[in-house]
């Protein structure tokens, strides 16, 4: 077995006989994705896509896998009056998409917290293998942001209406609810997975993946399927209107603690966050991945300058006080007109090819 590699601060490059490894490496910040990150990772692979037999992507941190973009400093540079704030998710799309259009597998071991980000990294792959460990979120509408990186393509293609669940409610999966979820694709316990590393590696070629994925899912899969499910809960009904103000009501009318707790839980987003997420939901049911990213970009060059998300991120991630004045912040008050006014064509498209 011959090993290669390449190195920067926050993320590892390896070639290991005829895979590419990548090894998100900025575990005192979660591994939240950097525009030079997103460079680098779509730099490789797209040398790999001809030469790789697979791709590994795994993180160096026990803790987490990737836990979103580093948003705190795409909006420094929107207060700046930075011009290139956009720059970043153009480019993160384009390498959502190249991930999701892959000629080869990738495998991502997402252990520990996959949010945001870490799941346009890992989701739009062949392979994702989640442990115990594993924390799924998006929670783009607690900081006045839109769910994205290809959400609105994977979100209304969960089963039961999770997708609209976890949009409005930014609930975290834990564990082997990511796996019966339907996100992640295989599961391993995370005392194995190093083990699972190894045999990866060991491999010759990718015939022999899917075989040895679900060998680890069989040995890890017993204990864990006696965890609590979420997915237990009555969602499908619960969540099954199409409008915010539909949901709401329909957990009113429920009025178990359950459905109560979800309904104070979405009154803390941001009003027009989750309009905006309602209505990229039902587009999204009959996009391509491409159009679904394309669609986002286009509402995001409004909403990270204008929307929310300024005032979500600084109470969240900033001054961390966790009290965003949201504008408008009632649901009842933000108008459709307003909304529309989001979905306008970006003055410089985002271009996949």
């Amino acid at each position: 077995m011959t090993t290669s590699s390449a190195t920067s601060s926050d993320v590892l490059f390896e070639t290991v006989g005829n895979k590419g490894v990548i090894t998100l490496n900025r575990p005192k910040a979660l591994n939240a994705v950097t525009l030079p990150m997103i460079k680098e990772i779509t730099s490789h692979l797209q040398a790999w896509k001809s030469t790789a037999a697979f791709v590994l992507m795994r993180s160096s941190s026990e803790k987490a896998f990737c836990a979103g973009g580093d948003v705190v400093d795409v909006m420094q540079k929107v207060t700046r009056g930075e011009n290139d704030w956009s720059d970043f998710f153009r480019l993160e799309y384009a390498m959502n998409h190249l991930i999701g259009t892959y000629p080869i597998p990738q495998v991502a071991l997402i252990h520990g917290i996959t949010m945001g980000g870490g799941v346009g990294l890992s989701i739009h792959g062949k392979y994702r293998v989640a442990t115990e460990k594993t924390i799924f979120a998006m929670p783009e509408t607690l900081i006045g942001m839109i769910p994205d990186v290809g959400a609105t393509y994977f979100l209304p293609r969960l089963k039961g209406n999770l997708g609209r669940f976890l949009a409005f409610t930014g609930h975290r999966l834990i564990g082997y609810d990511v796996l019966r979820a339907g996100i992640a694709t295989h599961f391993c316990d995370s005392e194995k997975i190093k083990d699972l590393q190894n045999d990866l590696l060991a491999l010759k070629d990718a015939t022999g993946l899917e075989k040895l994925l679900e060998s680890y899912t069989e040995s890890s899969a017993r204990k864990s399927t006696e965890q609590e499910s979420i997915l237990n809960s009555n969602i499908e009904a619960l969540f099954c209107e199409d409008s915010v103000e539909g949901v709401i009501s329909t957990l009113e009318s429920d009025g178990s603690k359950w459905a109560l707790e979800q309904r104070d839980t979405i009154r803390k987003m941001s009003p027009t966050a989750l309009k905006l997420s309602a209505r990229l939901f039902n587009e999204g049911k009959n996009l391509s991945l491409k159009e679904a990213l394309i669609l986002e970009f286009d509402v995001l060059q409004k909403a990270v300058p204008d929307g929310d998300c300024r005032e979500g991120i600084r109470a969240r991630l900033i001054d961390k006080d966790n009290k965003p004045k949201w504008n408008p912040s009632r649901l009842e008050d933000v108008e459709d007109s307003y909304i529309d006014s989001f979905f306008v064509k970006a003055e410089r498209p985002l271009e996949i090819h």
